[in-house]
């Protein structure tokens, strides 16, 4: 009898822990007030408008800093207090203030942000053509890389006279290499840090048809749009590509993960899964990938192991618009979401850009 009760809670144990992990993710906006307009420079997080949050990024201090692409600043939300600062930018376009306070410097479109080992802030100043750096301890902006001029030159030589052409994403590996999606060259470009070069790794210029299994310098791109690394790996969205892939850092081989290439809206093992132009892709806790799917206004999760595609947030092309705060993340409505970045315990933020909000994804 005494077996039999045992075995009896734990199968009621087993059940409930089963209940709890399939319990649905619940989604909440954080930050803005849903209008486009600049506003204040600082105040309360449901109080300051945010124009068109693109690049959402965890600090190493804990805190969610947002590229507001409409007003050309980034900001920061203090995830405790609930306060919003602006950190670069003046609220108006343009392309000056190297040298100086980045609060006092212009940028036009920052589109993605990224923190170094340090704490220092990179960003992509898409507009401007290039892309900047924030000093972690003087606040002090300076160039990276780019001239300010869209083109394409300079590789093999520095980065800060190099030509970039629409850099959208950026990502930082453990060995001080800067990757940069520069789309409008349909390239893949590194920045070697502690030189200052830039080169080409992946990429021709022609928006064709990548070949997987193959080096990726030499070869087409179709449109890389986002960036992460995990561990020795690139990831990359392609934008134009409607998928997934992967480039091994050691050996330069690019290898197909998920998406069939083809637009549509479908879960499945990666090579039936279907995007519809995914802006943005961040490494999760678990060795997982979340995918901002923007034309699908979804969140996808790319097993990093299986290609196996989930959706977590959104529901396809009919779920556009704003809604569902407080309920199943799987019902809500976002309007072409292109940030996405997650913590340490893979609670997923984004910025919900036609809807001028950041909203959070949480269990």
């Amino acid at each position: 009898m005494m077996k039999r009760k045992f075995a009896q809670f734990a199968l009621l144990y087993c059940l409930l822990l089963a209940a709890a992990s399939l319990r649905a993710a619940q989604i909440s906006t954080i930050a803005g007030t849903g209008k486009a307009a600049l506003g204040e420079m600082s105040g309360a997080a449901d109080a300051v408008n945010i124009g068109q949050p693109f690049g959402v990024e965890i600090a190493p201090d804990g805190a969610l800093y947002i590229c507001e692409v409409e007003n050309h600043r980034i900001l920061r939300l203090d995830l405790s207090t609930k306060q919003v600062t602006t950190i670069a930018g003046t609220g108006k376009p343009g392309n000056s203030g190297n040298g100086g306070p980045a609060t006092e410097a212009t940028l036009t479109e920052p589109y993605e942000i990224r923190f170094d080992k340090a704490g220092n802030l990179y960003v992509t100043d898409m507009k401007a053509a290039a892309v900047r750096k924030i000093d972690a301890k003087t606040k002090v902006i300076s160039l990276v890389a780019g001239t300010g001029t869209p083109g394409f030159s300079g590789d093999g030589g520095p980065a800060a006279q190099a030509q970039l052409n629409q850099p959208h994403s950026i990502a930082l590996d453990e060995n001080d290499g800067l990757y940069i999606a520069d789309i409008g060259n349909n390239r893949i470009r590194k920045v070697d840090l502690k030189s200052g070069t830039i080169s080409t790794i992946a990429g021709d210029g022609t928006p064709k048809a990548t070949r997987s299994g193959a080096k990726a310098a030499g070869q087409p791109l179709r449109g890389p749009r986002a960036l992460c690394v995990l561990k020795n790996t690139l990831w990359i969205a392609l934008r134009e590509g409607h998928s997934v892939w992967k480039l091994d850092l050691s050996s330069n081989e690019i290898t197909h993960v998920a998406g069939t290439g083809k637009v549509g809206f479908q879960d499945g093992p990666g090579a039936q899964a279907t995007f519809n132009g995914p802006k943005g892709i961040v490494a999760g806790p678990n060795n997982e990938l979340f995918v901002m799917d923007t034309e699908n206004h979804a969140v996808r999760r790319v097993d990093s192991v299986s290609g196996a595609v989930t959706t977590l947030a959104g529901g396809g092309p009919s779920s556009k618009g704003f809604g569902g705060d407080g309920g199943d993340a799987l019902q809500a409505k976002m309007d072409r979401p292109h940030g996405i970045t997650a913590d340490a315990s893979g609670t997923i933020y984004i910025g919900d850009t036609n809807n001028h909000r950041v909203r959070r994804v949480s269990k």
